[in-house]
């Protein structure tokens, strides 16, 4: 088993308004509102499945099924195996693991046991997890045994940055023919891990099958998740989410969408638990109706589709790129395409999904792809598409108790009018309670008691949020800004476009200027110049790209999410070795 080399994704908003807020540039707050959120500890939505689906399949893991019961076990076990080793209440637990059991186990035990969960990317370079772990305070890590990852973490526990390193087996996860393949063939993957501290297996762990020691949390102040985000600044922040945060944020999904059967359905773990936006909308949500969780470990598109084949999820969180490859993989090459009708709940993040990209997979699911808007202070999701009212373009309206303004970049106190365009900004139970051991920051990313997003956007007369782009990724040319997302979807018009990304480039008379990168969809053809031809006719001139590039690939995230970053650092890069010292 190998995985990728790509890295983040986009999380989402939220916080709980008065009445009196009502005005101009707020979002029309609906009969939703009446919706109760209940405090509770996070891990009672795992508590609560147990009780009520025990013997019902709860995970499906390339093949091998754990139910409720078991699942509720292993928590259980690992929860007070932590306790035994020095989790309490507030301490901190790194987990650093892809898609698997051992992901929602260590989740659950950790806040079980009192603690708080830090997630870590497992692709993170060394420099990246130590940098982390030190802001956080994270002394605890979980880990896999695969070289990838424990290589890394390895050499940190032996510069004493960890003191303890709970190691699990991925051959014990997997299902019995598969583990002896592995063991024959992929040996040279696995890690040699020495028999000694700081190191403990997971098996180790969780020798002692008993309960936890009750732990009193305080979910409206108690910290569930430390999880880390570059926020407006690109400054790397741990933002604090509380129980409340995280178990109101499944509500309130839960209460957008369309009715699930409790105990029946099945949800597609492709998205990384450890970044938000799966954290919530696929291991959360699906733990709280008690859905089975199909796991993968990486993003691999054959396997991908046998599983989908295999295991008929009913609903398929993802990102635009995801839903592009799954339709192109469904589509085949006679046409005829697969039947994917047993789908019927799909939601889409991270990136603005093209109009032709959602009808295509509406086409072979005859499920509507709703978009959802958020980042991970939001816990993450702010705003969702009503299942009665898809407005392509739109990000949909808030979500229950949550409340949108659009206010003055310049002038934050000032609140827009409808129709305006602003800095989204996002009152709401979801909403953050701070950025960990940084009060300088949380103060200035509130405003009135309202999150400051960094994204520019308006909303329509109907309570719409629509998204023009990020504050940071704004070009500026000339003194006139410019949106890159206007420039990509100008860019998606022309038919032989499959991905595009706009960035600014430096430029000695305007300041920036806009740079185009493209992919082409397979088997068709277009020249740099024909698209920046085709552009003229969709764009003023301001925003005509001064360079339009045709790449084979363009970077992308983990998830599949197209990422700017790397280009523009490519771009500097070559300006830097242009420049005489």
């Amino acid at each position: 088993m190998t995985f990728t080399s790509d890295k983040d994704v986009l999380g989402i908003i939220s916080q709980l308004s008065s009445l009196e807020e009502m005005m101009d540039g707020l979002l029309p707050l609906s009969a939703a509102l009446e919706l109760k959120f209940t405090p509770v500890p996070a891990y009672t939505m795992l508590d609560q499945a147990v009780a009520r689906f025990g013997s019902r399949p709860a995970i499906d893991f390339l093949g091998k099924r754990y139910h409720w019961t078991e699942i509720g076990q292993m928590v259980d076990a690992a929860a007070a195996g932590l306790q035994k080793i020095g989790v309490a209440r507030g301490v901190k637990v790194g987990l650093c693991l892809p898609n698997t059991p051992y992901f929602v186990v260590m989740y659950y035990a950790t806040l079980k046991a009192g603690g708080t969960v830090v997630n870590f990317n497992p692709l993170y370079t060394e420099r990246e997890i130590e940098n982390q772990a030190k802001d956080a305070g994270v002394e605890i890590i979980v880990s896999l045994d695969l070289a990838l990852i424990q290589d890394k973490i390895g050499k940190l526990a032996a510069r004493g940055v960890f003191k303890r390193v709970i190691m699990c087996s991925m051959e014990a996860a997997l299902p019995g023919l598969q583990a002896l393949l592995f063991r024959l063939f992929k040996a040279k993957e696995l890690a040699t891990i020495p028999n000694q501290s700081p190191y403990i297996t997971f098996a180790a762990l969780s020798a002692i099958a008993t309960k936890p020691a009750p732990v009193v949390i305080d979910p409206l102040s108690d910290v569930a998740t430390l999880q880390f985000t570059g926020g407006t600044t690109g400054v790397p922040k741990a933002a604090m989410l509380t129980h409340a945060n995280i178990t109101a944020n499944v509500q309130q999904v839960l209460a957008s969408g369309p009715p699930l059967v409790e105990g029946e359905e099945r949800i597609m773990g492709i998205l990384p638990f450890f970044h938000v936006f799966a954290m919530t909308t696929v291991m959360n949500l699906g733990i709280a109706i008690g859905a089975e969780l199909i796991l993968l470990p990486r993003l691999d598109i054959k396997l991908l589709m046998q599983t989908i084949l295999r295991r008929r999820p009913t609903i398929m969180p993802g990102v635009p790129t995801l839903y592009t490859a799954i339709s192109n993989a469904a589509q085949g090459k006679d046409g005829k395409g697969q039947d994917l009708s047993f789908i019927k709940f799909c939601i889409s993040g991270g990136a603005p999904i093209a109009a032709e990209v959602a009808d295509r997979f509406e086409r072979l699911s005859g499920c509507k792809v709703l978009e959802g808007y958020g980042l991970s202070e939001t816990s993450p999701v702010v705003t969702a598409t009503p299942v009665s009212g898809v407005r392509r373009g739109s990000v949909g309206i808030a979500l229950p108790g949550t409340v949108v303004e659009i206010r003055d970049p310049a002038s934050p106190q000032t609140i827009l009018a409808q129709g305006e365009r602003g800095e989204i900004c996002v009152r709401g139970p979801q909403v953050m309670k701070g950025y960990y051991n940084r009060p300088a920051e949380t103060e200035a990313v509130f405003v009135d008691g309202a999150l400051r997003t960094g994204d520019i956007g308006y909303l329509d007369e109907d309570g719409y949020l629509f998204i023009v782009d990020r504050i940071k990724d704004l070009i500026l040319c000339g003194g006139y800004n410019v949106y890159p997302r206007v420039i990509e979807e100008a860019a998606y018009l022309h038919p032989a476009v499959q991905d595009a990304i706009a960035i600014g480039i430096p430029d000695s008379y305007r300041g920036q200027a806009p740079k185009l990168f493209v992919t082409l969809q397979p088997g068709a053809t277009a020249t740099a110049a024909e698209i920046k031809t085709f552009l003229q006719e969709h764009l003023n001139k301001i925003e005509i790209p001064k360079d339009v590039e045709i790449r084979d690939t363009l970077p992308k995230t983990m998830v599949g999410k197209l990422s700017k970053k790397e280009l523009v650092a490519e771009e500097l890069g070559k300006l830097a070795a242009k420049t005489p010292p």
